[in-house]
């Protein structure tokens, strides 16, 4: 068997799209590098592009990219494979997900800001980028700033590389997550506009504990209200 495992399943995936911050319109697919085609594409992509998921290519979903983003986007994803490949020891690489944001163009014309999220699936026999699972979610709803830096974010407690110019020679240093995973949660729940007593409903603490959580969260990310937090957790990879 050439690749690490076999065609990536439905609870497989399932899990890996939980995982990731998605609070907007969003959809995924499976790229295959080997041949860069297309599949498990969600049908979010009809409502966000105007593209059927059944006959959807690659080059199709490149095409929407807002043309002054291309670079950026071609840059990151270079970066992206430098520190991953180049960087990280095989068992490493599936405990991260990459994260930059760019905009898309959507069914009505419009570009708004999205947040790009990949998680490698499989590698070939050669140690080669094989498969990964894509994310596009809209947070133009959340933010509209975008500092065009990649971020490398690890899972189950590894380190992660934040806000990584895709342009700098330097190694990024590595740093331990600055949320716990009961943050994590009140976090992705507070981008959902929940309130504190409908997160505590949610998670099944009180809603004292929520408010203890969400003033930890303001102090660790340095900002100074829910709305700042959001744009600097996306844009910056802390999420």
């Amino acid at each position: 068997m050439s690749e690490e495992s076999l065609e990536p399943a439905r609870l497989e995936l399932d899990h890996l799209i939980a995982s990731v911050f998605n609070n907007g319109p969003f959809y995924y697919y499976v790229i295959d590098f080997s041949n860069m085609a297309l599949s498990h594409v969600s049908p979010g992509i009809r409502e966000i592009h105007g593209l059927e998921p059944e006959t959807v290519s690659f080059q199709d979903i490149l095409d929407q990219i807002h043309p002054d983003d291309m670079d950026f986007v071609s840059r990151a994803e270079e970066k992206c494979i430098e520190l991953v490949f180049g960087q990280m020891t095989p068992e490493k690489r599936k405990q991260y997900k990459m994260s930059y944001c760019f905009r898309f163009r959507n069914a009505d014309g419009s570009y708004q800001l999205f947040n790009h999220q990949a998680i490698i699936l499989t590698s070939d026999e050669k140690g080669k980028l094989s498969k990964a699972l894509n994310i596009h979610t809209n947070i133009s709803h959340l933010t509209d700033s975008n500092n065009y830096r990649l971020s490398l974010i690890g899972m189950g407690g590894e380190p992660s590389l934040l806000n990584i110019r895709v342009d700098d020679d330097k190694v990024p240093k590595q740093m331990r997550p600055i949320f716990s995973r009961r943050e994590v949660e009140v976090l992705k729940l507070m981008s959902g506009g929940l309130t504190s007593t409908e997160i505590a409903g949610r998670l099944c603490i009180s809603p004292n504990t929520v408010k203890n959580h969400r003033k930890n969260i303001l102090r660790k990310a340095g900002c100074k209200n829910s709305g700042q937090l959001i744009g600097k957790c996306i844009t910056e990879g802390l999420l």
